[in-house]
């Protein structure tokens, strides 16, 4: 275990030379606003996220005008991002549930966000995290591919990931390791046709099909 926390070390502090100050690309100014942008930003990228939100977020302000919103309204409002059906559904009942169980507010607990419709641990995490400074990791597509090529983790299953970054890096880091690795994921670590030869952790890489 100390072998593999201290390679864990270095992998964040390369990561963290390449971006200091690692932040998620979505555009918010409060917690209900980030909340808003991560539901939206289910298969859609961020860039168009933050097209929708420069609108959406002059036109609803609070969580109740999302809860009393027409449904056919805030579709059309969201339109640009795909499944807006399912988006607009998620987003009154959230909102709903915030008037109604929490005064309006985005709560600071994981339970209590989890009890949100359309919000999982994903979400959840990034809220915490970047809304409120509470340490949590965010395990999506660009997390998950990311560890599993570094050989961080071993296993598929989000949760399963999430605590076995948990054990590996510092409560403190685990915002800036979640922000840290998606950017990476996105920009050299993606998918398809990945950019290893201008990794900044190509000698701390493991995987096999690295180029």
């Amino acid at each position: 275990m100390k072998t593999e926390k201290g390679r864990a070390e270095a992998i964040l502090s390369r990561l963290l030379s390449r971006y200091p100050e690692p932040r998620l690309a979505l555009n918010y100014r409060t917690p209900l606003e980030l909340l808003v942008a991560v539901i939206l930003s289910a298969q859609c990228t961020d860039a168009r996220v933050n097209e929708v939100t420069r609108t959406l977020f002059r036109k609803y302000r609070s969580a109740r005008d999302y809860a009393e919103a027409d449904p056919a309204v805030l579709e059309e409002d969201i339109r640009p991002t795909g499944f807006y059906r399912n988006k607009a559904r998620l987003l009154i009942g959230c909102c709903r549930k915030l008037v109604e169980s929490f005064g309006g507010e985005v709560p600071r607990r994981l339970e209590d966000l989890l009890s949100l419709p359309g919000v999982g641990r994903k979400t959840a995490n990034m809220v915490l995290g970047n809304a409120f400074g509470i340490p949590g990791i965010a395990v999506d597509t660009h997390v998950a591919r990311v560890a599993q090529r570094l050989g961080l983790v071993k296993s598929d299953d989000p949760e399963k990931i999430e605590a076995e970054l948990m054990a590996l890096f510092p409560r403190d880091k685990w915002v800036v390791l979640t922000n840290a690795l998606i950017l990476h994921g996105r920009e050299t670590c993606t998918a398809r046709r990945p950019k290893c030869e201008a990794c900044v952790l190509r000698q701390l890489c493991p995987w096999p099909d690295k180029a």
